[in-house]
């Protein structure tokens, strides 16, 4: 069996699990619209064009057949919609692409769908508005107080976040936030609704924590791996201790049930007055599934076993509470095969 791993970016490790699951009976392939490390990784690499030009699918689509791939797994949320829209083109050449439904992915990515989500569906949240006037609105009233943050509607790896602790600098970083979309990639799911593409939003105090809600490639709930949050660099968990809560599980498997995802789902959340708010979620891979690997969790197995239609070793979801991982940066001479 052969898997592709899109944009893999700087997640070796992702590319190691995959490799070690597979344990030599297939290889694993990765692809990135540059090259990146991930790719110097995997047994062989393909530089894609970008994925929102016209030809993104039926390139993958001619190196799956080309390199008899059966599985596409992406690493990064504004590929996830374009494939999931293209899972159906891909099935009729007999590769799977582990992907969440159309949906799925647009309550995910949509950071104010994924608040109204978590409110139609009884999930606390931080309240989230995404017209400057109704915000200044609810301030007025005393519905929300400062601070607030601004951000992105369509975001990702902590882009374009501000805090702002008054009027005028509500006001300064709606703008600078709304002007700096436009200058990233964050401009292309922004296209949606420009005129409503930067949050205000409640902001949380108290300890930050993490899900992984693991659910089998058809949307059956597996397991819940929680963390406590020690550590964040760039948007992305540096260092977590994997816990015991039934609470955090409990929520997860609640989601489970509402979502029906396909594979992983990254959570975030906060915890005020033992009330846990949930911030925002990724259908995907997400920075904090290593520890929940280091914790004994053997994802990449499961969805290799589910991929050859065998039942998963129940081993590949039980984790050790008490493992505190910690992310390693070590630099590493990069070969440009795209050059």
């Amino acid at each position: 069996m052969n898997i592709l791993l899109t944009s893999s970016g700087r997640r070796t490790y992702i590319v190691e699990y995959m490799k070690k699951a597979l344990g030599g009976n297939g290889k694993i392939h990765a692809a990135n619209s540059i090259f990146s490390i991930a790719m110097q990784a995997a047994d062989k690499s393909v530089c894609t064009p970008v994925i929102y030009d016209s030809n993104y699918i039926d390139f993958l689509l001619k190196y799956c057949v080309d390199n008899q791939i059966s599985a596409i797994i992406s690493l990064f949320d504004i590929d996830l919609p374009v494939l999931a829209r293209s899972k159906k083109m891909f099935a009729e050449n007999n590769i799977q692409v582990v992907v969440s439904d159309y949906w799925i992915t647009q309550v995910c990515n949509d950071k104010f769908k994924t608040y109204t989500f978590l409110t139609d569906n009884g999930f606390h949240t931080p309240v989230t508005f995404i017209e400057l006037e109704k915000a200044k609105a609810s301030l007025a009233k005393g519905e929300m107080k400062y601070p607030l943050i601004v951000k992105p509607r369509w975001g990702m790896g902590s882009i374009g976040i501000y805090e702002a602790d008054n009027d005028s600098e509500l006001d300064v970083f709606y703008a600078k936030v709304k002007k700096h979309i436009q200058q990233t990639y964050l401009k292309y799911e922004s296209q949606e609704d420009v005129d409503h593409c930067v949050l205000i939003q409640e902001k949380i105090d108290g300890q930050e924590y993490g899900i992984d809600i693991l659910n089998d490639l058809k949307g059956n709930f597996a397991t819940a791996v929680p963390k406590k949050k020690l550590a964040m660099r760039s948007g992305e968990t540096d260092s977590a201790e994997v816990i015991a809560h039934d609470g955090l599980i409990h929520m997860g498997k609640e989601l489970s049930a509402k979502l029906r995802h396909c594979g992983n789902l990254d959570i975030d959340c906060f915890e005020r007055d033992g009330i846990f708010y949930v911030l925002e979620m990724n259908c995907r891979f997400g920075g904090q599934y290593p520890f929940s690997h280091l914790a004994g969790v053997d994802f990449p197995a499961a969805i290799i076993a589910w991929l050859k239609g065998e039942e998963p070793s129940p081993k590949c979801f039980e984790f050790r509470p008490g493992t505190i991982g910690v992310k390693d940066i070590t630099p590493k001479i990069l070969v440009n095969p795209c050059s």
